[in-house]
């Protein structure tokens, strides 16, 4: 079997991310080799989409290595990060027996990996977690160990960093995907060249056509490298005291669009392109790019089928109250995430808050 294995190298905490077609069925033997004892119980924490396509393959391949499976099924989207369904799933593992040898198992995209981490990083104070992604888009969230739920207030506010003993991403589950799924999930790809890869953008601009058509081996290539760069900076800063927060390009302006639409109109990856298309016209506005960044990012986003135009009805007023609340703002001055150039980035502290009124007031055309 074709598989790629990265390594996020943190000491005692280090795991693998394994890439493949089919790995679903080799499930069994890859927790074993993850360190996890077939006498421990696992709790697979999934949703109404993911469930009917790939919940039986995986529990039929764990337990043919004599794992007790467990499994909870959620309601898709954003809205399932909550306190009310946060509690729903700890009181399904606690029914189940789960004890500090447990591990949960997160089967699905960023939101059912954020929850499923958030429930094994609290449970007992904390279990063993493992990462089984089916969203292009979970590539990215399913690496780095940043585990949340929302608040009404905000996005990710309630959260631990907890790593997960092993990724595995069989990426034949993509294929299943709808398109605007999938253009979701290439945000994160996208992202993660525009921060700090100039070369694999021009590669991503090259092989466009075939990679939304989901060539197999391209696409193997733009996981591994994505996982690759973040894997790089999680290694480097784990808890975000420096280096990790270029990870947030887009995001900042992103979650703030997310939480004002109630997590319902946008999806994560659509809110970040738009995020990053701002972040790159208001690096242009303070004089900090290089000539072309926000019209080459705006290009790009839009060769994988992204939004660019940020969501008019929004109030900027109230779109640049919420950012104020990000976990990157400090005594509720802005900080953002800015590109210097293709695949560069740094982060400005105290950015002028009129000037990011005005790149939104013009982007609305107000």
């Amino acid at each position: 079997m074709n598989r790629e294995i990265l390594r996020v190298e943190l000491g005692e905490r280090s795991y693998p991310i394994v890439i493949g077609d089919g790995l679903l069925q080799q499930a069994g033997p890859m927790l074993r080799e993850a360190g996890l004892a077939p006498t421990s119980k696992l709790f697979v924490v999934t949703d109404e989409n993911v469930a009917p396509l790939y919940l039986q393959t995986l529990k039929t391949a764990l337990e043919a290595e004599g794992y007790a499976v467990h499994s909870f099924v959620i309601a898709s989207g954003e809205q399932s990060k909550s306190l009310a369904v946060y509690e729903a799933v700890m009181t399904a593992a606690i029914s189940a027996g789960l004890d500090r040898k447990s591990a949960v198992l997160a089967l699905g995209g960023g939101v059912v990996g954020d929850l499923a981490g958030f429930v094994a990083a609290t449970y007992m104070r904390g279990i063993a977690f493992v990462q089984v992604p089916t969203t292009l888009l979970a590539h990215d969230s399913s690496v780095g160990g940043k585990v949340a739920i929302n608040h009404p207030l905000g996005k990710n506010l309630i959260g631990a960093f907890h790593q997960p003993r092993l990724v595995l991403y069989d990426t034949s589950t993509i294929r299943s995907l709808p398109e605007r799924e999938r253009a979701a999930g290439f945000a994160e790809v996208l992202k993660h060249g525009l921060i700090a890869d100039e070369t694999f953008v021009s590669w991503l601009e090259a092989n466009a056509e075939k990679l939304w058509q989901l060539d197999s081996e391209l696409l193997s290539k733009a996981i591994y490298r994505g996982c690759e760069v973040k894997a790089n900076i999680v290694s480097a800063d784990e808890t975000e005291q420096n280096q990790r927060a270029l990870l947030n390009l887009g995001h900042t302006f992103g979650h703030a669009f997310e939480a004002l639409c109630e997590y319902s109109t946008l999806n994560h990856g659509e809110a970040i392109s738009i995020g990053m298309c701002l972040a790159a016209k208001v690096a242009e506005r303070m004089g900090i790019a290089q000539a072309g960044v926000h019209d080459r990012t705006r290009r790009l986003l839009r060769q994988y089928q992204l939004p660019t135009e940020w969501p008019h009805k929004l109030d900027p007023a109230k779109v640049l109250e919420v950012m104020k609340r990000d976990k990157k703002a400090v005594g509720g001055k802005l900080a953002l995430v800015l590109p210097r150039a293709i695949g560069a980035v740094e982060l400005f502290s105290q950015v002028d808050e009129e000037l990011i009124l005005s790149v939104m007031n013009e982007e609305s055309g107000a």
